[in-house]
């Protein structure tokens, strides 16, 4: 009597024979069309595709000084400093502690922030990096904000791996919800190109710092006694009320009224009632890079304020 082992092996021996009798062979001959079908506009880039994508500049240098210091311990002007543009070093970015799979995602996190400032650059021009902090200081701040009150200790985003993507939790969303924001007001098809390359990764990037986040979300932050969960929630509901726009933003874990179609509580991907990503003006995304509330006063990540026509008119009208 035949195994169910054996019969299996007979059984699957005899599919692939039989595959392998029904397929074509593979013509060597055949050139298969790999361009993109043509653009249905004609212009590339239009003049007012320019500052907001240049505008987009000052999230991109921000992540990229972070994963790349947090990851290697240095940045922008060891790997690529001409894409720096002159611009002034970090303030207060440091190498962090992290675990080895960590390490290796961030790692390549700052290398693709490398790679969209250089396609930004190439593509619409650009200017110098502004002047950014990274410091553990300004970090503590905005964890203070979030909860209401001094965290002791202060809190310190290069001191562990959690802390690092709590930490990385601030910073990609912002850029995500601006590119869909931007989206509407571009024209040109190189253009459009250049934007769904860059809101692609942006989300993964975002995803996957949720989603490493979520497997913990019910873990306690050392020493603080509070969840990763409400962690993510207390800073997404500091970028609401900095951006005064209404919820854009919500934590891994939300009431179910604002879960998936309200069936669910968990939040791994933002996203609103029909699951599309928020969108953000550039107006809103420096009220909260500031930590002012203010687009037109300055501080937080960019302590002088972004540079490219959009941020330095906002200072303008200050």
């Amino acid at each position: 009597m035949v195994s169910a082992r054996a019969f299996s092996s007979l059984f699957l021996s005899f599919f692939f024979v039989f595959l392998s009798s029904k397929a074509e062979p593979l013509d060597h001959h055949f050139k298969p069309n790999c361009a993109p079908n043509p653009p249905v506009g004609l212009v590339p880039v239009f003049s007012y595709d320019v500052d907001p994508l240049q505008f987009a500049l000052n999230l991109e240098h921000t992540e990229c000084e972070f994963f790349l210091y947090g990851a290697l311990g240095y940045g922008l002007d060891a790997i690529a400093p001409e894409l720096a543009m002159g611009g002034p070093p970090p303030i207060g970015a440091m190498k962090a502690k992290l675990d080895h799979l960590t390490q290796r995602i961030i790692e390549e996190f700052g290398y693709q922030e490398v790679g969209h400032l250089r396609a930004i650059k190439s593509t619409v021009g650009g200017f110098p990096r502004p002047l950014i902090d990274l410091s553990v200081h300004n970090f503590a701040r905005i964890m203070d904000d979030a909860f209401g009150y001094h965290l002791n200790p202060p809190f310190n985003p290069y001191i562990n791996s959690l802390n690092y993507l709590l930490a990385s939790y601030i910073i990609p969303y912002m850029g995500l919800v601006g590119y869909v924001g931007t989206n509407p007001n571009i024209d040109g098809f190189v253009s459009k190109r250049l934007l769904a390359g860059l809101l692609a990764v942006e989300a993964g990037q975002d995803a996957i710092i949720r989603a490493l986040l979520y497997e913990q979300a019910q873990e306690l932050v050392p020493p603080y006694n509070i969840t990763v969960a409400e962690f993510t929630i207390r800073i997404s509901n500091l970028r609401n009320e900095l951006a005064s726009c209404g919820i854009k933003d919500e934590g891994l874990i939300v009431p179910i009224e604002l879960g998936a179609e309200q069936r669910t509580t968990s939040n791994i991907i933002s996203a609103n009632n029909d699951s599309l990503g928020y969108r953000r003006t550039p107006a809103e995304i420096l009220r909260v890079l500031y930590g002012t509330g203010n687009e037109h006063q300055p501080g937080g990540f960019l302590p002088k304020g972004g540079n490219g026509k959009i941020a330095r008119e906002f200072l303008q009208g200050a």
